[in-house]
């Protein structure tokens, strides 16, 4: 990434303070995912995954009323079934890009996150949302599947039954039920999303980035192995983490009640 700023059409991309922003931009159509968008998306993914500059990444909709409500309808009414799945493919591939990111991504949720749009958000780290969004699946009602990772992510972040309930009713929730059922981690009022998404962001980014990165890869690829693979593999990585400065200077800033100076390696 040549420039602190990537602007496209669509998508927009800023980078501020070691956070890259981005912003699905086009609230005309409430944020839809159109090739376009998804394109976009998986080429700022590449860089950003590259980018040392860039320590997180926030994925938000531009305007008031949409994070996005997901696929390009209009496009799928007229696509064909390979062409239905190839866009579907690369949705896919942009979801598995941001959850394998390495950085910490936030989905800051401002508006409706429907079908695709949530999906997009269910593939980041984490998620805020504003007190008056709604979130849901509907694909059902047009007569499709949730076929960006709704189907897979969805119930590891909230259980089968409950899941089975939202993808086969296709019924939108509110931003606090999402709450309680363990699909957003915060619920803020409109005004206050951004500046929570960052003091989030400031809180984890203050802590050591390589045990952040290893945390989160032992509970993601943990989700797909058994009990006792799961523990062994955050054993494995409590060793390797040993291995860093960071985990030094952790441990003897603990031990001298100071305040450590982590670097990130």
């Amino acid at each position: 990434m040549t420039d602190s700023n990537y602007n496209e059409e669509v998508v927009l991309f800023q980078l501020e303070d070691s956070i890259g922003w981005i912003t699905l931009n086009r609230p005309e159509v409430l944020n839809a995912l159109s090739l376009e968008v998804l394109e976009k998306l998986s080429f700022i993914f590449d860089d950003v995954k590259v980018n040392q500059d860039v320590k997180a990444v926030v994925i938000t909709g531009a305007g008031e009323k949409a994070f996005s409500a997901g696929a390009n309808i209009q496009y799928l009414n007229h696509a064909s079934p390979l062409e239905v799945q190839t866009y579907s493919r690369l949705a896919v591939t942009v979801t598995n890009k941001i959850e394998n990111l390495g950085k910490v991504v936030i989905a800051a949720i401002n508006g409706y996150a429907l079908g695709g749009g949530l999906e997009i958000a269910e593939a980041c780290m984490l998620r805020i949302a504003v007190s008056d969004a709604q979130l849901g699946h509907p694909e059902v009602r047009i007569g499709a599947v949730a076929g960006f990772g709704g189907t897979t992510r969805l119930p590891r972040l909230i259980g089968k039954g409950r899941a089975t309930e939202l993808l086969l009713t296709g019924n939108l929730i509110s931003a606090q039920e999402a709450q309680q059922l363990g699909l957003v981690n915060r619920v803020v009022e409109a005004d206050q999303l951004m500046k929570e998404t960052k003091s989030l962001l400031d809180d984890i980014l203050t802590r050591a980035p390589v045990a952040v990165g290893l945390t989160w890869e032992a509970l993601h690829r943990g989700l797909n192995m058994t009990l006792e693979e799961s523990a062994m593999l955050g054993a494995d990585y409590f060793g390797l983490v040993a291995s860093t400065e960071d985990f030094r200077e952790g441990t003897r800033a603990f031990l001298e009640k100071a305040t450590p100076k982590f670097l990130g390696k």
